[in-house]
């Protein structure tokens, strides 16, 4: 569905609630519309990332199928991967009308497909091509613009580059970088790789909040936990970005997790589940597929008794015809119910 827009006065503002406080990373193929939802249910406050959309896709390809989304998704976030100005001023005017709580640019992604298009990663290279990029944006943005980076490409010294980098993109208005603590290997390291080779090298980005103290700086990369993230948060970061632990052990990362904020919002699994059967029963009535959706719960258990059990129903029953929400039934009575205090 299209979202209302929100007003062109809160350009250079973050969300009033410090969504970004914790947030959850942008991954292709698995940050879709289901799982957004589906990461709501558990938590009220973070920010949760689409996948990232190139530019081109928004100005020529399916609009309402890349950038629909649900109401209750907010507050969402709109990643779209460039590095023409021009283009991704459009894309962000049309982007505007759907009313999402942010945008993002990619400088971050290291596969191949982003780097022959001259944009992600890559774009650690060219700091004022970024400049120019966020600035144009900005002109056509309602929210705030922010960038998601590296520390770093291929043989750049971060403790060099990285400075100068936030420096020369704050310079053009951006207030807001998540840096995920890794260099990205463009030559030589599949994007899984880059993922998990480079060394995670948190305090240089916890000297980055130090050397810009006016700057909202977020870090990503190798956090799977609550107590990491605020352990870093206590380091002075205003806000943490988990990945793959928040997709795959989406009951332990997300479930209690507006205690950031103070909040003691924390549903139970098995609530969740419950509450996310009127949206699967919606989306199979429209003609979807189960599968679109539980591929996304299959983690919700992880580390309980019948975790096994909940994958295993999931996972084989999707295929037969019909499946819909007995199966959701079956797999969840696999699963132990906590005993009552």
């Amino acid at each position: 569905m299209k979202n209302t827009p929100q007003s062109s006065d809160t350009n250079e503002k973050s969300c009033d609630d410090a969504s970004f406080r914790l947030s959850v990373a942008p991954m292709m193929d698995w940050t879709d519309r289901h799982c957004r939802f589906f990461h709501r249910l558990m938590t009220r406050r973070a920010m949760l990332y689409t996948e990232m959309v190139t530019a081109p896709a928004i100005l020529h390809g399916p609009k309402n199928r890349l950038l629909d989304f649900s109401d209750a998704e907010h507050p969402v976030a709109l990643q779209i991967g460039g590095s023409d100005p021009g283009e991704l001023a459009r894309a962000t005017a049309i982007a505007r009308d759907w009313g999402y709580d942010e945008i993002n640019l990619n400088c971050g992604c290291p596969s191949d497909r982003v780097q022959s298009g001259c944009f992600g990663a890559v774009l650690m290279e060219n700091p004022v091509l970024v400049a120019e990029c966020m600035r144009a944006m900005a002109q056509e943005s309602a929210v705030p613009v922010t960038v998601k980076c590296r520390i770093g490409v291929d043989d750049q010294e971060p403790s060099e580059i990285l400075p100068r980098f936030i420096e020369t993109v704050a310079g053009a208005g951006v207030t807001h970088f998540v840096i995920h603590a890794r260099k990205a290997w463009l030559q030589g390291l599949s994007p899984k790789e880059n993922r998990e080779i480079p060394p995670l090298d948190y305090p240089l980005v916890v000297a980055m909040k130090q050397r810009f103290p006016e700057l909202t700086i977020c870090i990503n990369g190798g956090v799977a936990t609550l107590d990491q993230a605020q352990d870093l948060l206590a380091q002075g970061l205003d806000g943490v970005m988990i990945g793959r632990a928040a997709y795959h052990d989406p009951g332990r990362t997300l479930i209690g997790a507006d205690a950031l904020w103070g909040d003691d919002f924390a549903p139970d699994a098995h609530a969740v589940v419950q509450a996310m059967k009127p949206y699967i029963a919606a989306h199979l009535q429209s003609g979807g597929r189960l599968h679109q959706i539980t591929r996304h719960m299959l983690g919700l258990f992880t580390g309980r008794p019948g975790a096994r059990g909940w994958r295993r129903v999931l996972s084989e029953g999707v295929a037969r015809p019909g499946a819909g929400l007995d199966l959701l039934d079956q797999a969840l009575a696999e699963v132990q119910v906590p005993a009552a205090p």
